[in-house]
């Protein structure tokens, strides 16, 4: 019997997919072992084109690999440790290192279900690498065996922001459809869970807005002064992506105070119904707080209580009870005045 081992959707290495850039932009699927040939061979030569080497962190031997075969940027090691999750694009070495916070393949609109991605990005070489299965990096993959063109590493990284891009786009789109059921069954009368679910969706955009918004001032000094060997085209769409983004994380801003005024709204609709609760169990005790006190009176046993062997003392005490009543129900409700 034989046994075989899991290598979590890698390779024995932790290579997930592994892809080679010619002069044409096309990707052609490499293996570790060809990726590296290819990078030694070209090292003296200034052939066109890059290698992208994707892994999978779960895999104990994929940071390994890396750090026996492939030069990064000690930056880059540091971000895997490093506690710090926001996105950024930063400078080190001559080489970009990229910290892109993305939803999980099976996103289920729920606040743990965001990942990290992280990303070196040389002239020759662009390594990823992640923990979990993540949207953006694999529209980027599948676009690239569909036969996207991608002639540079920084071509690259702008094609994965605008994939990371168009995903903001779906779960904003996605949460608006929620937010619409909501405020049709808010107006409808029937509220049931539904602020829960509003808490639920506020602190899902508010975690994506705070971990996917790019840090502005790594991005700065990238724009201002990038490493020569990126050419201007690539950094007027790494530009232009960033303006993208903003506008996909407005949107998200302008969907949260959405929320907060259907939260408000809803809270202003409970309180008004415990309010009217409350009033009319004030009024219930005014109205029976009479007859508790004549009953109270007369039903103590010592002599001398009144009408008592009055032939019609009970209807007197009925009529008593009434006319305190009927006072003290038109002074409850009365509308006060401004």
């Amino acid at each position: 019997m034989s046994i075989t081992t899991s290598n979590y959707g890698a390779d024995a290495v932790g290579l997930i997919c592994g892809f080679r850039f010619g002069e044409e932009g096309q990707g052609v699927l490499v293996n570790a072992a060809e990726a590296l040939d290819w990078l030694s061979s070209n090292q003296e030569q200034a052939a066109p084109g890059f290698v992208w080497l994707h892994f999978n962190l779960a895999h104990t031997a994929a940071e390994k690999w890396m750090r026996e075969n492939v030069r990064l940027s000690d930056q880059f090691y540091e971000a895997l440790r490093d506690g710090s999750r926001s996105t950024r694009v930063e400078l080190d070495d001559d080489m970009l290192v990229a910290v892109v916070n993305d939803v999980h393949y099976d996103f289920a609109f729920e606040p743990s279900d965001i990942s990290t991605l992280w990303l070196s990005a040389g002239p020759r070489l662009v390594v990823s690498a992640r923990l979990q299965p993540l949207r953006s990096i694999d529209r980027l993959r599948d676009a690239v065996k569909r036969g996207a063109s991608l002639k540079s590493s920084v071509e690259l990284l702008v094609h994965l922001m605008h994939d990371q891009g168009d995903v903001l786009v779906s779960i904003v789109r996605g949460t608006t459809a929620r937010v619409d059921g909501i405020e049709d069954t808010l107006l409808a009368g029937r509220l049931e869970r539904k602020r829960a679910d509003l808490g639920t969706l506020r602190r899902l955009l508010v975690r994506l807005q705070r971990l996917l918004a790019p840090e502005p001032a790594a991005l700065f000094r990238l724009l201002n002064k990038p490493p020569h060997w990126i050419v201007e085209s690539d950094l007027q769409e790494l530009r232009q992506s960033t303006e993208e983004f903003n506008v996909a994380l407005s949107d998200m801003a302008t969907l949260q105070e959405r929320i907060k005024l259907l939260q408000e709204e809803i809270a202003g609709r409970v309180a008004e119904a415990n309010n009217r609760s409350l009033f009319v169990l004030t009024i219930v005790t005014v109205l029976a707080l009479p007859i508790n006190i004549i009953a109270g009176l007369l039903g103590m046993n010592v002599g001398g209580i009144p009408l008592a062997d009055h032939p019609h003392g009970f209807w007197i005490v009925v009529g008593l009870i009434a006319c305190i009543t009927a006072v003290a129900a038109s002074l409850a409700f009365r509308k006060p005045r401004d």
